[in-house]
């Protein structure tokens, strides 16, 4: 089974370091976001990646380089059972648009999930859970983490003040999908937003699934957020990255 790694966008809120590189090659403790994510999957047994990139698509064949397999832009990662493919699919390519273009390489079952945001989720038990419920599609459902202190009050007084209580919103995209190919028929092409239109269909239909992650997620989406797992990682609280 095959995974594809949404990596092409512009990263907005990195704009200095994306500069230069794509967002999922930003590096949380010397490794970058996309190495992390790759690292999740072979833990569960996945040896077959596609990295669907766009901006500053250079960089990603560049940090590949010297496990470069053949001209088509294809790489060993670790050993040589474990392959990348680095799929150039646009920069202004849309993210159903870059899955959409990677039909030609994929299974029946594959695997998709964002370039910025690392987990600890289990991937076995998550295409356990979707062959399970047999529908199109699933999500990784996750609660948000929380950006801000939370507050106690007494009346007027603060009986609390807590920087790292857990949010309390509803369940929120997580990324890390399990996608039937039959998911393709939903994307028109470059422009189509995979939340829009395919996820939307999927749901109206009552073919999307949600696989309810409570263990570690986080994203990466500005200075503060890497800084934040950095400091988790230096306190030992996120052994597993390195595992």
């Amino acid at each position: 089974m095959k995974a594809l790694i949404l990596a092409g966008g512009k990263g907005s809120r990195f704009l200095e370091e994306t500069k230069v590189r794509p967002k999922p090659m930003i590096e949380i403790n010397n490794k970058p976001i996309l190495l992390h994510i790759i690292d999740q999957y072979i833990r569960f047994g996945i040896k077959e990646f596609i990295i669907l990139g766009g901006h500053k698509i250079e960089y990603i064949y560049e940090y590949f380089e010297g496990q470069k397999v053949n001209d088509d832009h294809e790489y060993f990662y670790k050993n040589k059972d474990i392959k990348i493919k680095v799929l150039d699919t646009g920069i202004k390519t849309m993210t159903g648009g870059r899955i959409k273009r990677a039909e030609e390489y994929l299974g029946n079952i594959f695997l998709a999930t964002y370039g910025d945001g690392i987990s600890n989720i289990n991937i076995q038990k998550l295409i356990q859970f979707h062959e399970k419920n047999k529908k199109q599609a699933t999500v990784t459902a996750v609660r948000p983490p929380a950006r801000f202190g939370s507050l106690t009050l007494e009346g007027n007084i603060v009986s609390n003040f807590g920087e790292k209580i857990s949010a309390h919103a509803g369940w929120i995209n997580g990324g890390f999908f399990v996608l039937s190919k039959e998911v393709l028929k939903y994307i028109d092409g470059d422009e189509t937003i995979f939340e829009k239109k395919p996820l939307e269909t999927l749901t109206s239909t009552s073919n999307l699934a949600a696989y309810k992650h409570t263990g570690f997620w986080y994203p990466i989406d500005t200075i503060r957020e890497k800084e934040i797992v950095e400091e988790r990682i230096n306190n030992n609280e996120l052994s597993w990255l390195y595992d």
